[in-house]
């Protein structure tokens, strides 16, 4: 769906472009990003890894000389107690066949027929730079030396990924119950099949484009090694971090927007007051408050003078705003705590051993042994994209709400109604730009439903429980495309707010933050004084979101760690909330590192 739409949007960006008699600033194209080293040892890598991989960068990956080295103990180990045991994947084959065994001759054939049997997914691709996460993550779970494949195997998918060679991964198939299909998908490219793979822009059969991008065609997988590929909620990890990595850089917007919003309408600074908020004790809600006073520090329209200026006769004291605004902070603090609960389980995830079955020393004893069990389930994953979506449905209400809100005069304090330019009644100013987020508002509640209570047995009752993890995972990166839109016309119609009042408001400032969201949507987006054709102002209001350009700026304020070797942005433009998904690197870390250093956040 990512590809599609944002294809989309580019062609409609270079429809509105066209429209005679509104200029659009040429975006910038950026600077190169450098390429990410990284060295892999199965309790190291970190959501800043992740990051830099989701924004694009290219990645130089390898094992690290202890990971080979306890790789290949641990593989020596596992092959010198084979015959002592039946194990699952090795000499016993697979799902309701379990019991079947399998002869020493028979390993290298079976390795192949399992990715082709679980390479079934269909629907389109997952994004090219989630699936070299979910490579990445892959081998570095190897890397603990707990599944018993050669070193090899990790770093064959390390050299694709690092050649920019990306399997095509099918969306639809996966349970949550391991991601056997797409991660199939990539093992039979591995193999060097006819799976498709896409190099350098082409798409075609791994057997065909491997060579092209310098690897060997062929690599062979030796008895138990096909199994740890596909087995694991490494596809699901990767998919998730990249709705955490989608949803912080919203979550920024959700607040500017609401910031621009409250000068709209000239709000009552009460309800960000931090006695008020520190008495609720949540942290998140807490630092919330705190940007937001930030955004809007110095403005004079959000001041009993400036509540005065569009009808001073008229005017009485509102006593406090309604609930949409005053419980904001509140609102949006939800979707921050639950993303600071997916970024710690998150990085768990990244460095654990999540295949089936896993190979240990003995306690007592010499030697090793194979422990079947159900590390690769993705519940606890699957209920937290649940709670996330949850988190999202709620702040695309919250906006929706809040763009009603302007469109009334007596809800918006006095703005125009309809928000309409010139003569009102031959204008019908915005009324349809708001519609536009009340007809998605329904189809996010629809895909908030959590998919992890919809479990339904398969495979002949062996896995008669399944988390539905993958599924909870797409709605989410649904609802977060659709959020996009609600908060652009949030954006929108806040600024045209502002600029209808503009003129009562002279001499009157706007606040440090929204001063400069203001700007931004007027660089790209001219007022709407007559009416005139919307859907051009729309879509670059959405590529404004989805380009990251109105991300809010509080330069003041400690926030979460950022590391970045992007050129520093020009003044006009301070360094957003959260690095946009351009820049080199990026922490979205709403609370305070549990592991900082090496493995931590």
């Amino acid at each position: 769906m990512t590809s599609v739409r944002r294809t989309a949007t580019g062609l409609a960006l270079l429809a509105a472009l066209c429209v005679p008699g509104q200029a659009v600033a040429e975006p910038a194209l950026p600077p190169a990003p450098p390429v990410l080293s990284l060295e892999l040892d199965g309790d190291s890598f970190s959501l800043r890894d992740a990051f830099a991989i989701l924004s694009g960068r290219p990645v130089a990956a390898r094992l690290s000389p202890a990971a080979r080295a306890n790789m290949a103990r641990t593989r020596a180990g596992a092959l010198a107690v084979l015959d002592d045991q039946r194990v699952y994947g090795w000499n016993q084959a697979l799902g309701p066949l379990k019991d079947l065994p399998l002869s020493s001759p028979q390993a290298e054939q079976f390795q192949r027929n399992v990715l082709r049997s679980h390479a079934a997914g269909v629907g389109e691709p997952l994004p090219d730079d989630v699936v070299r996460l979910a490579m990445i993550l892959k081998a570095n779970q190897m890397a603990r030396g707990t599944v018993g494949v050669r070193p090899e195997v990790p770093q064959r998918l390390l050299a694709m990924v690092n050649a920019g060679v990306v399997p095509l991964m099918p969306q639809i198939g996966s349970l949550g119950t391991g991601d056997l299909q797409p991660q199939a998908a990539a093992g039979l490219a591995a193999l060097g099949e006819d799976a498709p793979v896409r190099y350098r822009g082409e798409v075609g059969p791994a057997s065909v484009l491997l060579p092209k991008a310098g690897l060997p065609r062929d690599f062979v997988f030796q008895a138990g090694e096909a199994l740890p590929v596909i087995s694991g909620s490494t596809v699901l990890a990767a998919s998730l971090m990249h709705a955490v990595y989608r949803a912080s850089v919203l979550a920024d917007q959700a607040e500017g927007a609401f910031a621009l919003f409250m000068e709209a309408t000239r709000a009552e600074r009460g309800s960000l007051d931090a006695r008020t908020h520190r008495e609720r004790r949540i942290p998140e809600q807490n630092a919330v408050a705190a940007r937001l006073r930030a955004m809007v520090a110095g403005s004079r329209w959000m001041t009993e003078e400036g509540r005065k200026r569009l009808d001073p006769a008229n005017y009485h004291p509102r006593v406090q705003d309604a609930v949409s605004v005053r419980a904001a902070p509140h609102i949006m603090a939800g979707l921050r705590h639950a993303l600071a609960d997916a970024r710690r389980t998150l990085v768990r995830e990244a460095n654990a051993s999540t295949s089936n079955p896993l190979i240990f020393k003995r306690d007592r004893g010499p030697g090793y042994e194979f422990v079947m069990g159900g590390n690769w389930d993705g519940s606890v994953m699957g209920h937290l994209a649940d709670t996330l979506n949850a988190e999202i449905a709620d702040v695309g209400v919250l906006s929706q709400e809040l763009s009603g809100r302007l469109l009334s005069p007596r809800w918006s304090y006095g703005l125009p109604a309809n928000l309409a330019g010139g003569t009102a009644g031959l204008n019908s100013g915005m009324v349809q730009v708001q519609t536009v987020a009340a007809a998605l508002i329904p189809e996010m509640q629809v895909r908030a439903t959590p998919a992890g209570t919809l479990s339904r047995p398969v495979k002949d009752g062996q896995e008669d429980h399944n988390t539905m993890a993958m599924a909870s995972v797409r709605n989410l990166h649904e609802n977060l495309d659709r959020l996009e839109i609600v908060l652009a016309v949030q954006y929108l119609m806040a600024a045209q707010g502002i600029d209808l009042i503009a003129g009562k408001m002279a001499g009157l400032p706007l606040g440090a933050v929204t001063r400069g969201l203001q700007a931004e949507i007027r660089r790209h987006i001219a007022p709407l004084s007559e009416d005139r054709y919307l859907t051009p102002d729309l879509e670059r209001a959405v590529w404004l979101v989805r380009d990251r350009r109105l991300v809010p700026a509080v330069p003041s304020l400690p926030r979460r760690a950022t590391v970045s070797t992007a050129a520093p942005a020009p003044a006009a433009r301070p360094a957003p909330l959260s690095a946009p998904l351009s820049a080199p690197l990026s922490a979205h870390l709403s609370v305070p590192c549990a592991r900082p250093g090496r493995g931590g956040c």
